[in-house]
């Protein structure tokens, strides 16, 4: 373990990788307490956006001993970005996790201005942040993922070979709906949380499309803010309104889709949006 970590997080790992794109990624191993993989072999659940999420979500892991709810074991690999990179994540995460040709939406314009105007950010960081979303790469990083870090992962922690889930919030939460959409065959659980499908002509709707030839197998729980629903910002409302429109065009093709509001906004919802992932996804 990396002594810049060691001690932070309990029972966990952190290792640094490069894709063969050439980007490089920091990794969180989060595995459950008095873990064995020579007698134990447990599904990995990915969790996006590391640099952010894995205080949240890691420490969530001891719910595979609570004594009145738990679920069922698995490893969390939670993944961000590392070297040079990590200090940018916020922007990049709009290269990886967003699906190719993903329109942006005005709403999503006006909040970036919103926040120069607040003094959250610089005009150059407003511009490299609109920049990334401008040519965007799900689909490669859903490539990574799958066929190159998941091997390691496999390798380095002797994991099950099924049962893997993957959990994603805001960005993230479109990536794991673009991941459910597309049949990614790795996961058997995906978790979306507050989606951000941020414009009505995104590829998701494309996608869902392609449903009634294809049925997924896969199970998907999306979550949904109230606050965010209920709120007066616009990008909020629109995301949850994108989301609410998705989610019903889903459960009228798929008997695999869950779905939960919380009482949370964006900012705050991510944990528990995990949380009740594990609850309906993972329930032992």
């Amino acid at each position: 373990m990396s002594a810049m970590w060691q001690g932070c997080l309990a029972d966990t790992d952190y290792f640094e990788m490069r894709s063969s794109g050439g980007h490089d990624y920091g990794a969180w191993v989060t595995t459950p307490p008095g873990y064995d993989p020579a007698t134990t072999n447990a599904p990995v659940v990915y969790v996006l956006d590391g640099n952010f999420a894995v205080g949240q979500t890691a420490p969530l892991i001891v719910t595979q001993r609570d004594p009145m709810q738990p679920v069922l074991p698995y490893i969390q690999v939670s993944i961000g970005y590392a070297g040079e990179e990590a200090q940018h994540w916020a922007r990049l995460r709009n290269r990886d996790l967003v699906p190719p040709g993903e329109p942006i939406a005005q709403e999503f314009i006006d909040a970036v201005e919103m926040g120069y105007q607040a003094g959250a950010m610089t005009r150059e960081e407003c511009d490299a942040y609109l920049d990334e979303l401008r040519d965007t790469h799900a689909d490669a990083f859903l490539s990574f993922l799958t066929a190159e870090l998941h091997p390691r992962i496999e390798r380095d922690y002797g994991t099950a070979t099924s049962g893997h889930g993957l959990f994603g919030y805001s960005y993230g939460g479109l990536f794991s709906l673009y991941a459910w959409l597309t049949g990614s065959t790795l996961f058997e659980s995906i978790g979306a949380g507050s989606p951000g499908v941020a414009s009505e002509e995104s590829q998701v709707f494309a996608l869902l499309e392609e449903l009634d030839e294809s049925p997924r197998t896969a199970k998907l729980h999306v979550t949904i803010n109230n606050r965010e629903l209920l709120g007066d910002l616009a990008i909020y409302q629109t995301i949850s309104r994108n989301a609410a429109t998705v989610l019903h065009r889903l459960t009228s093709r798929s008997a695999n889709v869950t779905s939960a509001v919380l009482r949370e906004t964006h900012v705050t919802g991510l944990q528990a949006s995990f949380l009740s992932y594990l609850r309906t996804c993972r329930a032992q």
